[in-house]
């Protein structure tokens, strides 16, 4: 890698930054304001709950003892390695660096509220009357803005590489 290439990594790693920052503060309001399982309707498809995840995606493993908690952490702590990494490597692909930095800031925010609190503090409760034949209630699974930056890279990535093959060819 040559030595200037190394400037284009900040911007990426900013904007990590950035959504790790925001997911943080809308936590620390949810801790602050809400007592656990409190929820406020905001809209008739949108509410704001207090929820704790001690599993991954979808509560995955969430009553799994305890273990589980140290396993996420290091798979968060291990992916976020890695996607520095590649972010070294690879700055300036625009649309790969934006999806490995989403993962990024929302990895490191879920692994930290694992190592604080012992679980991911969920606040972001959308249901729909159509969803009730999928979800418990019509509602989809709670989840925060970290969730949502891992998702937006995960869509990311997969865009991305769906134009990379179609380039190829």
């Amino acid at each position: 890698m040559a030595k200037g290439s190394n400037a284009s990594l900040w911007p990426w790693l900013g904007l990590a930054a950035i959504l790790f920052v925001a997911d943080q503060f809308t936590k620390v309001l949810i801790l602050g304001y809400y007592r656990l399982g409190d929820s406020t309707t905001i809209t008739s498809f949108f509410n704001i709950v207090r929820v704790h995840n001690t599993g991954a995606a979808f509560s995955f493993l969430a009553g799994a003892g305890g273990w589980q908690r140290w396993f996420f952490t290091a798979v968060g702590v291990g992916a976020a390695a890695f996607i520095v990494w590649m972010l070294r490597s690879h700055p300036g692909q625009k649309l790969f660096a934006f999806a490995l930095s989403c993962i990024l800031g929302g990895a490191v925010g879920n692994v930290v509220d694992r190592l604080l609190h012992g679980y991911v503090v969920d606040w972001l409760d959308f249901h729909w009357r159509f969803l009730s034949g999928v979800f418990p209630g019509g509602h989809f699974p709670a989840f925060n803005i970290a969730d949502a930056a891992i998702t937006v890279g995960a869509v990311a990535l997969i865009v991305d590489e769906i134009r990379r093959v179609r380039r190829s060819r």
